[in-house]
């Protein structure tokens, strides 16, 4: 069947402000918490409640997506995402903000799955690769421009960018509604029916495991623990900034523009770079070890101003290593499992991201530094699996 062009160009442009809008509410979230007298867990906490939903509730919409198109799952969850947001503007409990950020995290995992799935099936073969990065400077981009303006409009209420974070979302999925194609596969056959035990996350997970060699193996392992230290060391950063320097949330949504501009720059010549070498898995090891050395600095420094610079180094090289690592992963899972390969590795990602955020916030109650040395573990244990995958890896791949 050949390829609806989709309206890409469209597509993008309204992605890329809905992406911007996801991000608002993350500078004031530790400026909420703390006004609401809440205990410092729970900007990890929180984060892990709606990671764990996304993860549980993905594979759901990533089989509704044949049955209803992109496009209306993008509205159906870009609606719900927004009310889980106004339920979180209104939480004034513990309790209240869990139970928010569990209900956005049903609807985070269907945008996102319709992202990939709406650029995919609206892709030719020859121009996938190309709009699958594009997607992704897209989501990154768009991230570090969400956390200026939310810090910014944080200024003036920090509850601001909670309410216009939600009626961006819903705005934007209408949008996106309205604009976008119709993107589900045309066969002669109907569909069969859609069956709950099909959308369980562990079971498509379990079953890529024939598929797994030992380097594959490691580098799930090196992923898993990078991205574990990553969600500790960040979730922490945004709130230490607040608690510990006092630095309000335009400081935090500067510094995380910032930030994104340095991923673009750091992806597009040091990740290109490593990419077009012989020995890949090796550069990784390397970006790891440096990412390690970075966190030992942010440990050690007391003041704000090299706190942030070896912060700046630290996420630098963290960005390099994401793009790398999912590129060895296709090359490596390539073949009749690849589908659950890559699942099964962003699931690592997932799992990362619960335990990372749920860990940062209990680490924090008992010493601030800590979640920063939790993270500097984890990454000196992905380095260490990194190595290990290089010396497994053989040189053809």
């Amino acid at each position: 069947m050949k390829k609806s062009p989709g309206r890409l160009g469209y597509f993008f442009t309204v992605m890329f402000v809905f992406n911007m809008a996801a991000n608002f509410v993350h500078p004031v979230t530790p400026a909420i918490i703390l006004d609401q007298g809440l205990n410092d867990y729970m900007f990890g906490l929180a984060l892990a409640a709606m990671m764990a939903f996304n993860f549980l509730f993905s594979p759901f919409w990533g089989k509704l997506v044949g049955y209803l198109s992109s496009k209306a799952v993008l509205l159906i969850c870009g609606i719900g995402y927004a009310v889980g947001q106004v339920f979180f503007g209104l939480a004034q409990t513990e309790t209240q903000f869990l139970l928010a950020r569990m209900f956005a995290g049903i609807f985070i995992g269907g945008c996102y799955t319709a992202f990939l799935t709406y650029t995919v099936n609206c892709s030719g073969q020859e121009s996938q690769g190309r709009n699958l990065a594009i997607n992704a400077v897209v989501n990154s981009v768009s991230a570090s421009f969400g956390y200026f303006v939310g810090g910014m409009v944080g200024e003036i209420n920090i509850y601001y960018p909670v309410w216009l974070q939600a009626a961006t979302l819903a705005s934007m999925a209408l949008l996106l509604f309205l604009g976008c194609r119709d993107d589900r596969p045309r066969t002669a056959s109907p569909l069969p029916r859609l069956r709950l035990r099909d959308c369980d996350p562990f079971g498509a997970i379990a079953q890529c495991g024939k598929y797994l060699s030992r380097t594959l193996v490691f580098l799930f392992a090196a992923y898993g623990l990078g991205n574990l230290g990553y969600i500790a060391f960040e979730q922490c950063f945004n709130f230490y900034l607040r608690d510990q320097f006092l630095l309000t949330s335009g400081y935090n949504g500067i510094i995380k523009a910032a930030l994104g501009i340095i991923s673009i720059i750091s992806n597009a010549t040091l990740c290109m770079w490593i990419l077009r070498q012989k020995r890949v898995s090796a550069y990784i090891a390397g970006v790891m070890g440096v990412c390690t050395a970075a966190m030992l600095g942010v440990i050690a420094f007391e003041s704000v101003v090299p706190f942030v610079v070896v912060n700046v180094l630290f996420f630098a090289f963290y960005f390099v290593s994401v793009p790398l690592m999912q590129n060895r992963a296709a090359v490596l899972g390539a073949g009749e499992g690849s589908n659950l390969v890559m699942g099964a590795f962003n699931a690592m990602k997932s799992f990362g991201s619960i335990f990372g955020s749920a860990l940062a916030g209990f680490l924090y109650e008992w010493t601030p530094k800590m979640p920063f040395v939790f993270g500097c573990a984890a990454f000196a244990l992905a380095a260490l699996m990194a190595v290990l995958m290089a010396r497994s890896e053989k040189p053809q791949a």
